[in-house]
């Protein structure tokens, strides 16, 4: 059976310095997504969407995982890849204080040989084991994010703020403009890390000046 690690292909995307910005181009790649809100005065613990969210782009990831690995006809097993979130606005500006409700793509990155049909079979085989209204809401898409500025963040989410400076301090003296949507991945389930010991990749897509 072929094996496929995607975490290892792509090393220098999902492997970055915790001490210094990069740069880096991000090629298109295939996800898993689903959309939601967190409602200003909510917090991630207390979204009920949120979480069904996270719990049903596992539920797909792992399903076909096992669907990849069960077909007649090219077996192939791959490690399962991060969750990854892209986080914004209406107003277009990242504030951890802001008042305003934050949108939310929820992701995980899925390899190419994953079809659309695959993709369904999936969805049915989750619905049976344990359905949720999240499921009609999951998509599978190629997304392309491009040039970037990217960073590894250790510790908790309430940390992000200086790590998010230095970015922008980065950006600025090498003559980079800030586009897109803020990105982070989360290296481990964060639902389970203690807040200490979590690594997340911070990414923001940029523009050469």
């Amino acid at each position: 059976m072929q094996k496929i690690d995607l975490k290892k292909e792509w090393k220098h995307l999902y492997a970055p310095s915790a001490k210094d910005v990069e740069v880096v181009d991000v090629p298109p790649f295939l996800f898993a997504m689903i959309d939601g809100t967190v409602k200003s005065g909510e917090t991630l613990a207390t979204s009920q969407e949120f979480q069904e969210a996270i719990g049903a782009l596992y539920g797909i990831s792992y399903t076909l995982k096992f669907l990849s690995k069960q077909r007649k006809e090219n077996p192939i097993d791959y490690t399962v890849m991060a969750l990854e979130g892209l986080w914004w606005t209406a107003s277009g500006e990242f504030d951890f204080n802001t008042a305003e409700d934050w949108q939310w793509t929820l992701m995980i990155m899925q390899p190419d040989h994953i079809t659309e049909e695959m993709f369904q079979e999936a969805l049915q085989q989750l619905r049976k084991k344990r359905d949720s209204p999240a499921l009609s809401r999951l998509r599978l898409e190629r997304f392309h994010e491009g040039l970037c500025l990217q960073i590894l963040h250790v510790g908790p989410y309430s940390t992000e703020l200086a790590t998010i400076e230095k970015m922008k301090a980065f950006a600025q003296e090498h003559g980079y403009r800030y586009c897109g949507k803020h990105h982070e991945i989360y290296l481990g389930d964060p639902r389970r890390a203690s807040p200490e010991k979590l690594r997340t990749i911070l990414r923001q897509p940029v523009v050469k000046e």
